[in-house]
């Protein structure tokens, strides 16, 4: 846990020494001898599938969860709804990113972290940014990525991507769309 979160402060510190504007925010997966470390900050988020159940594994970063906003508040920032979304200082939806180096002193770059070990049950882990999320449910993402990788001889992971992100798409997400998926079972 301790390497990931070096890992995410590093890389923040290495965008920040650019001359760079805006953010990103992340998810990540490790798997080592069985076991699954999933980390995130803000609103990417690591779905596990455990026999068709989605369960998600990382909590999104918004500046609406009750322990956020009072890490921001601590640290003398802001949190107001603006237009049905709650902001950093008037600005951003996510209170944990990589840079957005202009709110960087409320913003945090530090990863939450989970592992678990990985059970014969496990089939699919999705990592997908909140271009996917803010239209497909967990459930829905699993139901649908499940079809083209469990129970099938065929490599299609990559056309289950594809699937998730044209879904998001045709309800109309506008945000980026990314989407990684990761069959289990080869790492039990």
């Amino acid at each position: 846990e301790e390497a990931v979160k070096r890992g995410y402060l590093n890389t923040d510190s290495e965008f920040m020494k650019k001359d760079l504007h805006g953010g990103s925010c992340s998810v990540t997966a490790l798997i080592r001898n069985g076991n699954l470390i999933v980390s995130n900050a803000g609103d990417c988020r690591a779905v596990i599938s455990k026999g068709g159940v989605a369960k998600a594994l990382t909590s999104d970063h918004r500046p609406s969860r009750e322990d956020e906003r009072d890490r921001i508040e601590t640290l003398g920032g802001y949190v107001d709804l603006c237009r049905g979304v709650w902001r950093i200082q008037g600005s951003l939806a996510v209170s944990r990113s990589i840079g957005d180096r202009h709110l960087k002193q409320w913003v945090t770059a530090e990863p939450e972290t989970k592992v678990i070990r990985i059970e014969p049950e496990h089939d699919l882990l999705i990592l997908a940014s909140d271009g996917l999320w803010d239209k497909v449910s967990n459930q829905e993402a699993v139901d649908t990525a499940r079809q083209f990788c469990v129970g099938n001889n065929k490599q299609q992971a990559l056309l289950a991507c594809k699937k998730l992100a044209e879904l998001a798409v045709s309800r109309g997400s506008l945000d980026d769309t990314s989407v990684m998926l990761i069959k289990l079972k080869q790492y039990i």
